[in-house]
């Protein structure tokens, strides 16, 4: 087994990287700490993941990645989170409970990517971020 600091980053291809990094930036507070002519990279929310935006022309394409995901730090959060996709240019999807006490939204980002915001509480299998 090798060892590193865990999933660092995640590569999307997007239509516009200025768009993207507006609307991440609104959701989820990241902050922009490289670009190119092609694409940005930002650092955040978790203090070790960075979200990069390249701009291509198969955009909004996802591969076999059906969604990817943010924990809350609490449940009282869920309706913030919508508000603030929506207020982002964000398109909720679903949203609910996993089970009692665990809601989740569904949204998609300006190019349809799937993103899920959640809270689950710490267990041994899951601890706090």
């Amino acid at each position: 087994m090798i060892k590193t600091h865990g999933l660092n980053h995640i590569s999307l291809s997007v239509k516009s990287p200025e768009a993207s990094l507006a609307f991440y930036t609104a959701l989820l507070g990241v902050q922009e700490y490289f670009r190119d002519e092609n694409s940005i990279q930002a650092l955040g929310p978790g203090k070790h993941d960075v979200l990069v935006f390249e701009r291509r022309p198969d955009h909004g394409l996802r591969g076999g990645v059906h969604h990817f995901g943010f924990r809350l730090t609490s449940p009282d959060d869920i309706d913030l989170a919508i508000a603030e996709a929506k207020s982002a240019g964000g398109r909720v999807l679903r949203h609910g409970e996993h089970c009692p006490g665990e809601p989740f939204v569904y949204v998609a980002d300006p190019d349809g990517y799937e993103i899920e915001i959640w809270y689950e509480p710490a267990t041994a299998r899951l601890p706090e971020a």
